[in-house]
């Protein structure tokens, strides 16, 4: 089978399409045809080192497709069930394993590439609003790249709860994306002083929670966005990794919370997993929640992908089609 492999760290070039022997399901996993291949920052973080993995290795954890055979032990899924996961091993491949345990069955109404867009970021978002810091109707929060794949799901998620969403943006056409996902109101963070800017909206008195996928250029700002008791949820680092902080600046600026959460722990028991890609996969097959994808491109383009994503040229999801 084909697929895309990575043996040392490097820039989108480490990433090679190669012939690789197709794996063989051992007890308790699954062997998915992947037909979609979604591509995540934490992709990126393995590729460039700053997450830790053995190399040589086949990158990708989140697809979905169709079940092809299954190990010894394995009940609730069977060949011929479409499937999708976050926990794939390599799922930039033709074939990908998977615990079963881990896989979760895309209902009537949604398409295998909708799941493979899905499923990582909508339930980041879904844990990020209902867990990490629940949203109530009525409150302001702040999202930064609200034009991302994880941001027009956080506006559509934050719209539906009844909160006051406020996202950043570095153009006219995502603050327009953006606002038709549910944001309120959008800062350009390429001309605007966001916090400054977050304070005038809210009449000086800052969101609830700011919701930063992207890290260092933008955690002062998050910071000075708060409000006292406010939270900053830090869940990714696109722009790179965060200073040390000291603790006391939480409280010099209104005794301020901050976690930095992953979606690995808000699912790792099963009730919670499927509690939470039930929601997501029920919402897009209601039409209650709209899934963008910017792109699909063929499995041998991965490197374009993660171009694509680091470039911050992306609105939306970007998928890989073997």
């Amino acid at each position: 089978m084909k697929a895309i492999r990575v043996s040392e760290v490097g820039g989108p070039e480490a990433l090679r399409f190669e012939e690789v022997a197709t794996p063989a399901p051992g007890e308790g996993e699954a062997l998915v045809r992947i037909e979609a291949a979604g591509v995540n920052f934490i992709d990126v973080y393995v590729r460039t080192g700053q997450y830790k993995a053995p190399k040589p290795l086949t990158l990708g954890m989140e697809g979905a497709g169709i079940v092809e055979a299954v190990g010894a032990g394995v009940r609730g899924v069977a060949s011929g069930d479409r499937v999708g996961s976050v926990n794939f091993a390599g799922s930039y491949a033709q074939y990908a394993i998977a615990p079963a345990h881990r896989l979760v069955r895309i209902p009537e109404g949604v398409t295998t590439r909708q799941a493979a867009a899905a499923l990582l970021q909508g339930m980041t978002a879904h844990y990020l609003t209902h867990a990490t810091y629940p949203i109530r109707s009525g409150d302001f929060c702040l999202v930064h790249a609200g034009a991302g794949g994880v941001g027009l799901l956080l506006c559509q998620l934050g719209r539906r709860i009844g909160a006051r969403v406020i996202a950043t943006a570095g153009a006219p056409e995502k603050e327009r994306l953006a606002r038709e996902a549910g944001a309120e109101a959008t800062i350009d963070y390429r001309t605007k002083n966001v916090a400054e800017e977050v304070r005038r909206i809210t009449g000086g008195k800052g969101v609830r929670v700011v919701y930063d996928s992207v890290g260092k250029d933008t955690f002062e700002g998050s910071l000075d966005s708060l409000a006292q008791r406010g939270t900053l949820a830090l869940f990714g680092q696109s722009s790179g990794k965060v200073e040390p902080v000291d603790p006391q600046v939480l409280n010099q600026k209104g005794s301020l919370f901050l976690t930095r959460p992953a979606l690995a722990h808000y699912v790792a028991g099963a009730e919670e997993l499927a509690q939470r890609s039930g929601d997501i996969l029920a919402w897009i097959g209601a039409g209650e929640l709209a899934i963008r994808i910017f792109r699909e491109l063929p499995l041998a383009e991965a490197a374009e992908s993660h171009r694509l994503l680091e470039g911050r040229k992306t609105s939306g999801k970007l998928l890989l089609i073997p």
